[in-house]
């Protein structure tokens, strides 16, 4: 499954995270932006990476802007976006 348009999910505020989706060519590219990304950096991949697996998405860009939110959030946020800008979310 591909991402097929733009997409968001999540909130810049304390303890969350944006999620932003949208196509792309290739293979899935993840940009990741976080306060604790020194710490977490290497967690909040994974998280991502296994929710866009789990999903069969294996294109497209997914752009994470977390502001410390817990791993449940984010893949939740993760989740939500990936409905909405691939054919499931239609």
């Amino acid at each position: 499954m591909n991402i097929l348009r733009a997409a968001s999910a999540g909130t810049l505020e304390s303890s969350d995270a944006l999620v932003m989706v949208s196509p792309g060519e290739g293979e899935l590219a993840i940009d990741i932006e976080s306060v604790v990304l020194p710490q977490f950096g290497a967690v909040i991949r994974q998280a991502v990476e296994e929710v866009a697996r789990e999903m069969g998405v294996t294109a497209g860009i997914v752009r994470v802007n977390d502001r410390g939110a817990l791993e449940c959030t984010l893949r939740a946020r993760v989740e939500t976006a990936l409905l909405r800008g691939t054919e499931a979310g239609t």
